[in-house]
């Protein structure tokens, strides 16, 4: 493989081990292609042996080989499933890294629980899939949960695997918080941003920024700033806000800031872009903040739906323990036939 072998030639720099936490991550990226290498090497053996027995039947038939084939099959296909997955990761910034924001809706305690819940289901998700995660700012809640929380996440294909995790969530369940055990719904708003290398060039004027400084708000313990050191930009003209805490350092959280703000313009920009082309299409459709892509519902019945692909399951405690596979790789699926769809319409 052409990126492997780039990978290869990056570890053979002099250099290489200057910055250690890149480094490991280049060879975690490394590590993770040489197993899917493997995994399609083995597929392709099995598959060979698999028609190997085909032909003995075709002399010979065999009632327990026959059901051991089957057997086999069923899970190649499963095998097959997986790794077809990963070619429809192909976007531009599929990639890459990215940063994750919940956002707490309106309704207090309710959206600040749920918003808690929903930061801890992808916090599971993100250790199940073996990826890396670093808290850039937590902001608890008046009482329970938080307000909001940036998650900044590292591993192969992140961007792409969670680009569909945009969007409004919606919880309906009797509360925990209510006297009377009345149902309730809550909203919670979930952002997701790819990280960008230095080739994506967004120029931001200073009279544009509205700069605080602040003490850190985080969940307590060493981590807790003891000084003003947190940071919140304000992009005027976007409203776009976004604060860093976790570092120590006033510098290095404003620098942290900057670079998830030049980000999130960078995806505001295609946004508006990719707007305006479907205006002329005529096919526009709103994808703003409003937009709720997915109900969890756990009274009076038991559900998790995605409302963009209809896929649904009633086992909401294991999605909410992280388990989005088959929520994710539905969408994945989704998106591949609507970009064949528009490609065929050209």
């Amino acid at each position: 493989m052409a990126e492997l072998k780039s990978l290869e030639e990056e570890m053979s720099s002099p250099t290489f081990w200057d910055h250690k936490e890149q480094a490991d991550l280049t060879l975690e990226k490394m590590q993770e292609l040489k197993n899917l290498t493997q995994e399609i090497k083995n597929l392709k053996e099995k598959n060979q042996n698999n028609l190997d027995f085909i032909e003995l039947l075709l002399v010979e038939k065999d009632e327990e080989l026959i059901q051991n084939l089957e057997e086999e099959v069923k899970n190649e296909t499963k095998e097959l499933e997986k790794l077809s997955i990963l070619l429809l990761l192909n976007g531009p910034y599929d990639k890459n890294n990215c940063t994750l924001e919940v956002h707490a809706g309106a309704g207090g305690t309710e959206a600040c629980d749920w918003a808690n819940m929903l930061y801890r289901m992808y916090l599971r998700y993100c250790e199940k899939k073996g990826y890396h995660t670093t808290l850039i700012d937590y902001q608890e809640g008046e009482e329970v949960g938080i307000k909001s929380a940036t998650i900044e996440i590292k591993g192969t294909n992140a961007y792409g695997y969670l680009k569909g995790e945009k969007g409004v969530h919606r919880l309906v369940r009797l509360s925990p918080f209510d006297a009377a055990n009345k149902r309730h719904t809550s909203f919670a708003s979930i952002d997701i941003i790819p990280e960008f290398d230095n080739t994506i060039n967004i120029e931001i004027n200073e009279k544009d920024l509205k700069i605080d400084v602040y003490r850190s708000s985080g969940k307590g313990g060493q981590g807790v700033n003891t000084t003003d050191s947190a940071v919140r930009i304000t992009h005027l003209p976007t409203k776009t806000v976004v604060t860093c805490q976790n570092e120590r350092s006033q510098i290095q959280n404003k620098e942290t800031a900057m670079k998830i703000l030049k980000a999130k313009l960078y995806v505001l920009e295609q946004e508006k872009k990719n707007q305006e082309l479907n205006q002329i299409k005529g096919t526009y459709q709103n994808i703003e903040f409003g937009s709720q892509i997915r109900s969890y519902v756990m009274h009076p019945y038991s559900m998790v739906k995605d409302h963009r692909t209809n896929q649904e399951t009633s086992n909401v405690g294991k999605v909410l323990d992280g388990d989005l596979d088959l929520l994710i790789e539905s969408y994945l699926k989704g998106e591949s036939y609507e970009k064949k769809e528009q490609k065929d319409t050209k």
